[in-house]
């Protein structure tokens, strides 16, 4: 409805919207956009514009010249800031809200790239509601990075979907605060995120891939020079938001990297 005021929970869950919604794609005709328009009782005008208002404080589309909608509220700036500062805490919050607009349990939340959850043999209780919250806050971070990077892989160009990871910078098990952090994320084909993960190639602060000696080092071949040493000092495409953070790929390089 025109006018009616915007509440907190309506503009966390647009922020999360704004987060998995390419940017390019971001307008009124969007279907996830009309979708919850109607669950939120707006119109899908409204829902998008709000999108484009908490984009205003996006340091990255800034730096790109793009300032999105100048009728930013304080409301925007609050839950912007929040969602900066406890990605994790506000991730889950953002898709309890959007579960509670759909009358339906959060840990039916489901991605077809994650594997389904099985609840039946883990009692009520505090594990299932850990394990839930983790699922969840895994598959919002896939949506993210996939929708930052356009749908392709950072390095390669890669745009199957069904071949790309949300690869964590710095690993999920050493730091549980940036799990959920787009900025602590990149978009990698398997492959590449594989040899990531391992430490046979990294991403430096200044967005280039370096490739470990581990595999300059083997017999060389035209796949090995194919899918590693032809990319070794190029510059990743950089995601249109949440930019990959220099301290989590400076931890990475000095870290995880196999020098």
């Amino acid at each position: 409805m025109a006018g009616k005021p915007w509440t907190r929970e309506e503009t966390i869950i647009a922020f999360n919207l704004y987060c998995k919604i390419p940017f390019g794609k971001i307008h009124s005709t969007n279907p996830d956009v009309v979708k919850m328009a109607t669950l939120m009782g707006r119109t899908s005008s409204s829902v998008s514009m709000k999108m484009g208002n908490l984009g205003s404080f996006d340091p990255k589309l800034m730096r790109r010249g793009v300032v999105g909608l100048k009728n930013a509220s304080k409301l925007d700036e609050e839950v912007w800031n929040e969602f900066n500062g406890d990605w994790d805490r506000l991730t889950f919050e953002s898709e309890l809200l959007i579960a509670g607009l759909e009358n339906k349990p959060i840990e039916a939340i489901q991605s077809e790239y994650i594997p389904e959850l099985r609840l039946e043999d883990i009692p009520i209780g505090k594990e299932r509601e850990i394990i839930v919250k983790a699922r969840v806050n895994q598959n919002f971070f896939r949506s993210t990075i996939l929708s930052s990077y356009n749908g392709k892989c950072c390095i390669s160009g890669l745009a199957v979907t069904r071949l790309l990871v949300a690869s964590h910078i710095k690993p999920w098990s050493k730091d549980k605060e940036n799990r959920t952090n787009p900025h602590n994320g990149l978009c990698l084909n398997s492959l590449h995120d594989k040899a990531f993960d391992t430490g046979l190639i990294t991403i430096t602060p200044e967005y280039k891939v370096k490739v470990s000696s581990t595999i300059i080092d083997l017999v060389e071949s035209d796949t090995l020079k194919r899918f590693f040493l032809d990319f070794d000092g190029k510059a990743i495409t950089l995601p249109e938001r949440f930019i990959p953070d220099p301290i989590f790929l400076e931890y990475h390089q000095q870290v995880v990297f196999q020098k």
